[in-house]
């Protein structure tokens, strides 16, 4: 079998990250209102991830109160010039912070001014053109073929070890066989693996429909042992999978649908069980399905489709990665490297 295939058959990636209540509206009383409605723009609007809105409001919130310390006063947006920012980035500094949070804390100050112009609370962004540290260039982590091979088959050595001490709930590692094969088989992030509903599978066409980012949807091939693990699970639930109930249900007697805090902890436990790093994160294994693609063959673009990518050179990262390998290959076999 081909490895393109062997990709396909053994569809894992699960899930990552913690799961994450949406920002609180009330719930910040050192913000400002503008703040409070950037965040309930995102929420709403933009539909944006909880890991995004959690981690934009921290910034925001970090530069409200640090305004309010070194200047003694809340900050007046409209009036904030660009060497108020060149402050603030020296202070950041300061806290040995790394280039990439760095970049993280003035991407959402950056999308917090697109927020401020247009509902006329500032003409232009301070931030603009403001130069920042480069962020570090680190090659994706991803797992082998024959890595990915073992932690696909965890759920079931899990489920027949268990067998034998205790009487147990064989439709939650059925469950979780099925995550892997999911996440494996389309690449997905831990976010839309959760929200997948029955509706979203189309069983002729073996592909699904899948909310990304910035409420975007993308159809996506789905290989058929996901497929089958998906029916193997669905045989094991008490409550019907149909229409826009949750694909995958966090427990087996209720329609709740699955956290990604729950796929992040059981991915643990299966990567402990295959002998594997335990602290291989969901998005790990979403490298591992774009690494092995482009390893088959697949060019970078249909690659790009598949995550759901909006600039092609967030794709690119991985080519590093086939190119690195390619070349230490030579260097061992070559005898004249």
């Amino acid at each position: 079998m081909s490895v393109l295939g062997s990709c396909f058959r053994n569809s894992l990636f699960w899930g990552n990250m913690q799961s994450m209540s949406q920002p609180e509206e009330n719930a910040e009383p050192n913000a400002d209102s503008w703040i409070l409605g950037f965040l309930r723009h995102l929420a709403t609007d933009k539909d944006a991830s909880v890991y995004t809105q959690r981690n934009y409001r921290q910034a925001l919130l970090e530069f409200f109160d640090w305004s309010k310390k070194q200047r003694g006063a809340a900050p007046d947006w409209a009036a904030l010039r660009r060497d108020d920012f060149r402050d603030f980035l020296r202070f950041l500094g300061r806290g040995q912070l790394s280039r990439a949070a760095i970049q993280l804390r003035f991407s959402a100050l950056r999308s917090f001014y697109k927020f401020l112009i247009r509902n006329g609370v500032a003409v232009v962004s301070p931030i603009k053109n403001l130069s920042l540290p480069k962020a570090e260039k680190r090659l994706p982590l991803f797992l082998t073929v024959k890595q990915l091979q073992d932690l696909l088959e965890a759920p079931g050595t899990e489920l027949r070890a268990a067998a034998k001490e205790d009487v147990v709930d064989a439709s939650l590692y059925f469950r979780d066989a099925a995550i892997l094969e999911v996440i494996y088989s389309c690449g997905l992030r831990v976010s839309e693996l959760c929200q997948l509903c029955a509706a979203d599978i189309d069983w002729p066409e073996q592909v699904v429909r899948v909310r990304g980012k910035g409420k975007k949807e993308r159809l996506v091939p789905i290989g058929a042992p996901a497929l089958e693990a998906i029916r193997a699970y669905w045989k094991l639930r008490t409550d019907p999978a149909s229409g826009e109930r949750a694909v995958f249900s966090a427990r087996p007697d209720k329609a709740t649908p699955l956290t990604p805090r729950t796929v992040q902890l059981r991915l643990k436990k299966y990567l402990c069980s295959a002998g594997l790093d335990p602290n291989m994160t969901p998005h790990k294994l979403r490298h591992s399905f774009a690494t092995h693609l482009l390893d088959a063959g697949a060019d970078l673009r249909s690659v790009q489709e598949l995550l759901g990518h909006a600039h092609l050179v967030t794709t690119q990262v991985y080519t590093h990665i086939t190119t690195e390998r390619l070349k230490r290959a030579y260097d061992q076999a070559h005898p004249r490297a």
